[in-house]
């Protein structure tokens, strides 16, 4: 069952951090006996303290409460601290608190700037700009007692050894969302302070398969259930169509997909499936893409591509949701539960019973994608636990062979809520929307309201992806270390523009554009009263459609951002 760490590595669960002028020194305060962790201030070096310094200056030290260290992040010239300073306990499990990070502060060590080139000063801060993201990164989940990146099939399958390791040693590297910015504090063997943090995967400007076959909007959902003695795991996945691909932003509301080096798409879906037997067992793979058009294309290349592992083990099915389902009739997933329910009932689920023996598990998984895995797919996976949840209640007694969750409005309501604001959760992280289709999983049905919010999430989208996620993108591959910073990296210089260029900005041309289509409908009213106003709709419409061709043509000028490369080994 669900073991907790060795008493001897407790984490610190609350902290107070001390600002010096030359160094940060935080102090356990949650009945802990140990060291204070002093950083210096002017290049991030840290070492145990037994005692607070006595202050030296004249200003009395700012003092905040903390409730973990998110790691150290190394830049050109200077460090920076990541601290949890808000915290929310939004679950437990097993007896065990779960907390979501309410807010997190970023803490510069960079003093020795003072003493380095102005040009590395200026890239120092273009760097240093980004972490300001992090302060906003959503949906990041720790606890101080349990692995909660490991399921707890996973978890229960840990040797002994294994389970008295501190908790960053026994997580799951692809969900350790702070693994790159502990590594200083790894070094210093510091295990207290030693804090895993777990966030869903990236979407951004990220699409497909790299070539060692790790994909894009990877994300492991597990829907756990305890009830009367009984715990009930069943795990799900979803992740990009693992074929080498991407989408080139370009102002356009839907991007061309473009499939790169063809030849190489068995080798990469190949790796990408071997993995997910290691770990999964046998794999479903569902794929929900449109059959036609630029989706079809990419449907179609995969198909092909897991002809190659196709066996008993791992299976390839087609559902083209948009066809089947249209805008408003999601109950025809039934047709897909249909085609999968073999599959399903074969590959169990994992069961402990009242006195903690394991009497199921699961044997394989069922793996979900759209294009960026969001809507659709948590669609239908909603569908597919409810489905297993019915059944894991039927085997514990609970219900009868013809009881559903449909059947208990009350139950069927929350189980909807916890669907409908997980697949906001992960949207949200990715999009920086909540989910669309929503109203579906939330209520059972498309709403009006549902589809108005639909509509604003999409335009809210298109431009959030094609103006704020390029930064955001950098930030994140920052964080996770995905890429060197040094000097010498190539910097794309930041151009100087006159004329319009000079204050072009998406908003800017969004005002401009809407105040001209705006313009050519009034005018447009009153073309029966006076035909002058013929043409002056055409002269708005036409400055309509010049100020979109020119956003199109220029749209890189609304995003200058620093550019990082060498990416990390």
């Amino acid at each position: 069952m669900m073991e907790k760490a060795d008493p001897s590595q407790k984490l610190y669960t609350r902290m107070r951090l001390w600002e010096f002028p030359d160094q940060y020194v935080i102090e356990p305060t949650c009945g802990s006996t140990g060291s204070c962790l002093a950083i210096s201030r002017v290049d991030g070096s840290m070492n145990l303290i037994d005692d607070i310094p006595q202050s030296t200056s004249v200003r009395v030290p700012k003092i905040q409460t903390i409730f973990g260290v998110i790691g150290i992040l190394k830049l050109l010239a200077g460090s920076y601290l990541l601290v949890i300073t808000g915290r929310e306990h939004v679950g437990s499990y097993m007896g065990l608190p779960i907390f979501k990070v309410s807010s997190l502060k970023v803490f510069p060590c960079d003093h020795s700037l003072k003493n380095t080139p102005l040009e590395q000063k200026r890239m120092e801060t273009e760097f240093s700009g980004l972490l300001g993201i992090a302060e906003r990164t959503p949906g990041l989940y720790f606890s101080y007692d349990v692995n909660i990146t490991l399921s707890a099939q996973r978890l229960h399958s840990l040797g002994d050894e294994s389970k008295l390791l501190p908790l960053w040693r026994q997580a799951d590297p692809r969900f350790l969302w702070n693994n790159y910015m502990l590594e200083v504090l790894i070094e210093n063997k510091l295990d207290p302070y030693l804090l895993p943090v777990m966030q869903g995967s990236t979407r951004m400007w990220r699409r497909g398969a790299d070539s060692d076959g790790y994909v894009a909007n990877f994300v492991e959902s597990e829907q756990i259930m305890q009830l009367n003695g009984h715990i009930a795991s069943f795990v799900q996945v979803r992740g990009s169509i693992p074929i080498l691909w991407e989408q080139i932003v370009d102002l356009t509301y839907k991007p061309k997909f473009e499939i790169m080096r063809n030849e190489e798409a068995p080798r990469v879906l190949e790796r990408h499936f071997l993995d997910l037997r290691k770990k999964y067992g046998n794999v479903l793979a569902v794929d929900l893409v449109n059959k036609h058009g630029g989706e079809g294309r990419l449907s179609e290349k995969f198909a092909s591509a897991v002809q190659h592992v196709a066996s008993d083990d791992v299976r390839y099915l087609h559902f083209d949701f948009h066809r089947i389902c249209g805008h408003v009739h999601f109950e025809r997933l039934s047709i897909l539960y249909d085609q999968i329910e073999d599959f399903i009932v074969k590959n169990r689920y994992l069961l402990f019973n009242e006195k903690g023996g394991k009497v199921e598990e699961q044997l394989g998984v069922v793996r979900t994608n759209c294009i960026d895995c969001l809507d659709r797919t948590n669609v239908t996976q909603s569908m597919i636990g409810r489905k297993m949840m019915e059944f894991q209640l039927r085997r514990i007694g609970v219900f009868d062979a013809e009881e559903t969750i449909s059947s208990h409005p009350n139950f069927d309501e929350n189980f909807k809520i916890l669907w409908a604001n997980h697949g906001d959760d992960v949207s949200i992280q990715y999009s920086g929307t909540p989910a669309l289709k929503g109203d579906f999983v939330r209520y059972g049905r498309r709403t009006a309201q549902g589809i108005l919010n639909d509509g604003y999430n999409a335009l809210a989208r298109y431009y959030l992806n094609n103006f704020c996620d390029g930064t955001k993108q950098d930030a994140i591959d920052l964080l996770q270390g995905h890429y060197i910073v040094s000097v010498s990296r190539e910097v794309t210089p930041t151009s100087q523009k006159g004329g319009l260029e000079a204050v072009a900005s998406f908003p800017l041309a969004l005002l401009l554009v809407l105040a001209g289509f705006f313009l050519t409908i009034m005018s447009l009213s009153q073309v029966r009263y006076d035909y002058r106003h013929v043409f002056f709709s055409t002269v708005w419409a036409s400055m309509s459609v010049g100020i979109v061709a020119y956003v199109r043509a220029n749209g890189r000028v609304f995003c200058n951002r620093p550019r990082l490369h060498k990416p990390r080994s």
